[in-house]
């Protein structure tokens, strides 16, 4: 059947179970847009306030329901307002498709209106991208886009349409999607039996988890192969909610702003099993002094990552699932560390987080929030201090239901994220957990939350100043708060108000508990301002260079 280009676009969408997709309109895409307004009850369209909302949406999408986001812009400035949004999705390895709209072919490389090299520019930070100039390999385009995203380690993908190929006619003949199969070709039964006899010699075995197991859907082939070899494990920011923050083995987070007892542990171990991480620098500080008496193996499905950033004793490479469940079927005896685990345990009587010289306001703010939730809901995080505290104190039960740029550090990502994530579950409650510099970033997309009546809740913690850069320039910039005081006379209350949204203020002083249970109560968007005294600070912390057993921030109040 003959169709225009714009007609095949959403007929492969389509192919691929998109019913959402988020963006904002242009005249490079003016034909799609044609197409998807006669195609509405098929694809709904979410109008952001601007590309780069559309992009974090897209991610927050993603995150939340494991579908491939998809967004769209027009050229030019368009796209490149989608760049921040893509690179985010790139770090921590989100899937997307990301759909851009460019000048007619005869024009392209004439520096024409709104004309841009969408595709050169987003080269480092995309899995593949594609300009298409014949409408005939359009739909192959696409279907190769999807499959991309999501095979292997997941990651945003980039279709460049020039303008007249979504007019152009061509051949549309429906094909179903080829199923992903899970990437095995460079699993071997050898490092599998090396890791396995690395297990089994251990007396202080350790884990390190990161976001590819929620990547991977590998939480429960991860909870089995704790049990069956007896050893604490600890996450990386991005691995928040792969193991339940309530399983007693459960130790935090690890790294810069991790728990003391995790840094510990990984110090003392004589194996650390790291699987679906990449030894991000915020989790390792200084390389030469990272888990010094521990073997390593490294369980992951990207090779790019083996030997990357710390060697490693063994390596297996293959999808998370399929290896945990291997090295489980392997586990024919549970192992026993009793010993072990008796130290680990120490630990945690010993080193609590503490809050010297610090309130505790953003603790209660959050355990109040944890008190007030249903069980199925989402947190959502923009980037700082707010960010660790989220992590830290919030009890993290399923996988996938902590949503924030780890990799990137992206500074009004959670605003758009949140969209999305409630966009894709509609059910659930979905908190954006906010600095008032990171929200000041991307607080247009209000327009959007206002728009569909989406009952999301931002939680914006306004300690009036950009707080995690004040908190390094109070330990390591002798106190200089250069251009961090956020002195601006802003009333978020009425900012929100002005948008339709139901705007509340909780004070330094105030129980945070009733206005909680009120803001949730009317299934309607509102912000909460919550007053954060100007100097707390996020600890546990590694400062730059130091090994990561050596904290700041520790003491003997405080809990996990």
């Amino acid at each position: 059947m003959q169709m225009t280009g714009a007609q095949i676009i959403i007929e492969c969408l389509t192919e691929q179970g998109v019913d959402v997709v988020f963006g904002f309109p242009g005249g490079a895409v003016l034909p799609l847009y044609e197409a998807l307004f006669q195609n509405k009850n098929r694809i709904r369209h979410i109008l952001t306030a601007h590309e780069q909302g559309a992009s974090h949406a897209a991610d927050g999408y993603a995150r939340s329901t494991g579908k491939v986001g998809v967004c769209i812009a027009t050229s030019g400035p368009g796209a490149t307002n989608l760049v921040t949004g893509i690179a985010t999705a790139y770090m921590d390895s989100v899937p997307m498709v990301a759909i851009t709209g460019n000048v007619t072919l005869p024009l392209l490389g004439k520096d024409s209106f709104q004309e841009v090299d969408i595709t050169g520019i987003t080269m480092p930070i995309t899995k593949h991208n594609y300009i298409v100039k014949d409408v005939n390999m359009l739909a192959k385009t696409i279907r190769d886009a999807f499959r991309i995203a999501q095979e292997g380690r997941p990651g945003p993908v980039l279709i460049d349409i020039p303008k007249d190929v979504t007019v152009h006619l061509a051949d549309y003949v429906a094909k179903q999607p080829e199923p992903i199969l899970p990437r095995t070709e460079r699993l071997s039964a050898e490092s599998l039996d090396m890791a396995l006899s690395l297990i089994k010699e251990s007396e202080r075995p350790m884990l390190y988890v990161g976001g590819g197991v929620i990547r991977g859907k590998a939480s429960d082939e991860l909870n089995r192969f704790i049990e069956l070899i007896d050893a604490p494990v600890c996450t990386s920011l991005m691995g928040c909610g792969a193991v339940s923050s309530l399983n007693e083995r459960f130790t935090g987070m690890v790294g810069m702003h991790g728990s003391k007892v995790s840094n510990m542990c990984v110090s003392a171990c004589d194996l650390l099993v790291v699987v679906g991480a990449r030894f991000s620098d915020r989790v390792v500080s200084k390389a030469s002094g990272f888990a010094q008496n521990a073997k390593i193996i490294h369980i992951d499905v990207d090779p790019a990552e083996i030997d990357k950033n710390i060697k490693t004793c063994c390596h297996v490479v293959g999808d998370v699932k399929v290896v945990l469940s291997e090295l489980n079927k392997r586990l024919v005896q549970p192992l026993h560390n009793e010993k072990w685990m008796e130290q680990v345990d120490s630990y945690k009587k010993r080193y609590p987080i503490r809050f010297d010289n610090e309130s505790q306001r953003a603790k209660k703010l959050l355990k109040s929030l944890q008190k007030v939730l249903p069980p199925d809901f989402f947190i959502v995080t923009e980037v700082g201090q707010h960010q660790m505290w989220a992590a830290q104190f919030l009890k993290h039960i399923q996988p996938g239901h902590f949503l924030t740029s780890g990799g990137l550090g992206t500074m009004g990502y959670g605003t758009g994220a949140a969209i999305g994530a409630q966009i894709g579950n509609p059910k659930s409650r979905v908190v954006n957990v906010a600095g008032d510099g990171s929200f000041g970033m991307n607080c247009n997309e209000l327009a959007t939350i206002a728009r569909f009546r989406l009952p999301v809740i931002i939680l914006l913690m306004n300690n009036h100043t950009l707080g995690m850069v004040r908190q390094w320039q109070t330990l390591f910039f002798d106190n200089h708060y250069s251009e961090t005081t956020l002195d601006d006379v802003v009333d978020w209350v009425a900012l929100a108000n002005a948008y339709g949204i139901k705007g509340m203020r909780i004070g330094s002083d105030d129980d945070p508990m009733p206005i909680l249970q009120e803001a949730l109560d009317l299934n309607a968007p509102v912000v909460i301002e919550c007053e954060i005294p100007v100097d707390d600070k996020a600890y546990p912390m590694v400062a730059p260079g130091a090994s990561i057993d050596d904290m700041l921030g520790v003491g003997e109040l405080g809990d996990y």
